[in-house]
């Protein structure tokens, strides 16, 4: 079986969020087989100098951003140019990229919250969506499961952890869209590695004193700054945490959290016969990027394979959850469920970005989204999308309202 291909015999690709660590990769492993995929459309929220970069490379028929002046200044060049890309920008835009019938797969890496509309709306539309945006899920994984079964839609995990446990999975029971419960193909339970991020053994006191550069400064990884930090307080375990019950149909308690710091291992399956199925591979994202692509094929991503004569010591340990009080805040809201995913999504991309400008203390991230999760949530509902926006705009309030508490207190 070959992954679909369109009439013109290549795989037709819009990257949302192309300018992102994401974005960059998957073009990357794209350029690598251009007789088999071509790029129809890019989105960007600005950096137009490495967009304009990628146009010149891939001539997509479209490019979206978000930002008007960006979008302007671009039309400026593409009209002193002899490239035909058409410039969209804002909601509507995506919505025009992810329906268009040339469109076979989608590339979902809009970080956040603003990625949530447009990866919806690609499901959709029935499309192959590439999931590299961890929040739609965590935000709206009922709303997106349920509408992808309806459109017939492809789910696929470019998460190293969650592309690992979907290849370690039995072929018919990959994707909480099976028929079958992973459960009934003999699975005990899913192992979420966990690299521990820079602070694996910093002390409360030298936590408080983390400063946003160190925080970005992941060992294994290169990342935005965003999901760095994220790494960096355990938040992004606990993400990929709720995104893995929407994905494979499970419960939070069929998952557990490994750390590891060495990132060979990216997830684990544990079967109910004893055995453990394990991917491993370098801490490279072309990696289930090109899987994710060219699905159920494999090509070449440009990764070096790993060799196991190199490795060394495999070190694995359970997360320590007072020094990472976030991972335990977003395990509730797994079990809490509605628009409990909502909330601790909105109220994390606010701490971190107060902490990002130096405004917040690292410990104070999970201050407050804990505060927030304490508040009685009565507003919004996880049946639409409208309720869930609406959820995650009150809870972006009280998130500023905590984080300004804590700036003040910090003052005085």
């Amino acid at each position: 079986m070959e992954s679909e291909r369109s009439e013109e015999g290549r795989v037709g690709v819009a990257v949302l969020g192309s300018t992102g660590s994401i974005g960059v990769s998957t073009l990357d492993v794209i350029a690598r087989h251009a007789d088999r995929f071509r790029v129809e459309a890019l989105s960007a929220r600005g950096r137009i100098d490495l967009l304009w970069e990628q146009i010149v490379a891939f001539r997509p028929r479209k490019v979206v951003l978000s930002d008007a002046r960006a979008a302007a200044t671009l039309r400026e060049w593409l009209a002193a140019s002899r490239l035909t890309t058409t410039v969209h920008e804002g909601d509507a835009g995506l919505r025009e990229v992810v329906e268009d019938p040339a469109v076979d797969s989608v590339m979902a890496a809009i970080v956040g919250a603003a990625g949530l509309r447009s990866t919806l709306e690609a499901v959709a539309a029935g499309k192959r969506v590439l999931l590299a945006n961890k929040e739609a899920l965590v935000m709206a994984g009922g709303l997106i499961m349920a509408t992808a079964r309806n459109r017939g839609a492809t789910l696929l995990p470019i998460d190293s952890e969650h592309n690992a446990i979907f290849q370690c999975l039995p072929a018919c029971a990959r994707t909480g869209m099976a028929e079958t419960a992973i459960a009934e193909r003999g699975v005990e339970r899913l192992l979420l590695t966990a690299s521990g991020g820079p602070f694996l053994r910093h002390s409360p006191e030298a936590l408080a004193r983390v400063t946003p550069a160190e925080a970005c400064a992941h060992p294994n990884w290169s990342m935005g700054r965003k999901i760095s930090v994220d790494s960096a307080t355990m938040m992004n375990k606990g993400l990929e945490v709720i995104e893995a019950c929407w994905l494979f149909g499970v419960e939070a308690e069929q998952i557990e959290v490994v750390v590891h710091p060495q990132s060979v291992i990216h997830s684990m399956v544990r079967y109910i016969d004893g055995s453990v199925l394990a991917e491993l591979g370098h801490a490279d994202m072309r990696t289930p990027i090109a899987h994710g692509l060219a699905w159920p094929d494999r090509i070449d991503a440009g990764v070096e394979a790993l060799d196991p004569t190199c490795l060394g010591a495999l070190d694995f340990e359970p997360p320590d959850p007072e020094r990472f009080p976030a991972l335990g805040l977003a395990l509730a809201a797994a079990r809490a469920g509605g628009t409990a995913g909502a909330r601790l999504n909105a109220a994390n991309e606010v701490a971190v970005a107060h902490f990002l400008e130096a405004r917040l203390g690292f410990p104070d991230i999970a201050r407050v989204v804990a505060e927030v999760m304490d508040h009685d949530a009565a507003v919004g509902s996880a049946e639409s999308l409208e309720g869930l926006l609406e959820a995650d705009a009150d809870a972006r309030r009280l998130a500023e309202t905590a984080a300004a508490r804590l700036q003040e207190g910090a003052r005085t």
